[in-house]
């Protein structure tokens, strides 16, 4: 099983005093575009005033600017720890056992803008690029990547079921077929259902918690339902491949 986390905006700071080495990264055929966009995120970073435009940033950003300008240079982190925010808040990785954390390193994966994807154990340092991002002089990132990320998770899932928590924009750059998706919906007294967006996420960060620390090893949808349903969340399977969360 490999469970595809969305990335988050906020990242933590620090990490160990060893600079990125793509070659140690997973899925390795991404290299070239991962090459491509770190020189094209620091050179970017040289230009502040359009750097903020691009990344959609505030004027009290020079923080973020700073990171993406020594992104080959700077302190790096296990990624499953240099993601922050709800979802991660959620799957609660620090409350892990040893044993847990292996687990964790052995199911998921978490897209990325500038990465295309990771495993939770690359090392990786802080930057911000979103998947909507449109760098200058350059195609979209989804045309970029979708040349050679869905053959690249192809490979990594190795035939395995794959479940993807990642957002839209991020299913954009890189889809898989076949791979089973979640959608959080709140439920009202009458009867209608809306898209959630905070619950959203801290919802996927349950399931991916209930996926990570299960002994079960799902091969379909109602496996996945069963795991959802058993760690104390509302589930619809809404079609082979559509898990429905709701609250």
């Amino acid at each position: 099983m490999l469970v595809l986390l969305p990335p988050s905006e906020t990242k933590s700071d620090g990490g160990c005093d060893v600079p990125l080495e793509l070659s140690s990264l997973a899925m390795p055929q991404l290299t070239p575009v991962r090459d491509r966009l770190l020189d094209e995120v620091a050179e970017l970073a040289a230009d502040p005033a359009t750097a903020r435009a691009v990344l959609g940033l505030g004027k009290g950003a020079d923080i973020e600017i700073a990171r993406n300008a020594t992104l080959r240079t700077s302190h790096t982190r296990p990624a499953l720890e240099r993601y922050t925010g709800v979802l991660y808040d959620a799957l609660d990785t620090r409350s892990f056992t040893k044993a847990q954390r292996a687990k964790a390193d052995a199911r998921l994966a978490i897209g990325s803008a500038l990465f295309g994807a990771v495993r939770a154990t690359d090392t990786i340092p802080a930057y911000r690029l979103s998947g909507g991002s449109k760098l200058p002089g350059l195609p979209t990132l989804s045309a970029l990547w979708r040349e050679v990320l869905p053959d690249a998770l192809h490979t990594e899932a190795a035939g395995e079921l794959v479940i993807d928590l990642r957002s839209g924009i991020y299913q954009q750059l890189g889809r898989v077929p076949g791979a089973i998706t979640a959608n959080v919906l709140t439920e009202h007294p009458d009867g209608t259902r809306t898209v959630v967006s905070h619950f959203n996420k801290h919802h996927k960060g349950l399931l991916a918690r209930a996926l990570t620390l299960t002994r079960a090893d799902p091969t379909d949808i109602r496996a996945v339902a069963r795991i959802a349903t058993k760690s104390g969340l509302r589930t619809e399977i809404a079609s082979p491949t559509e898990l429905l969360i709701l609250t």
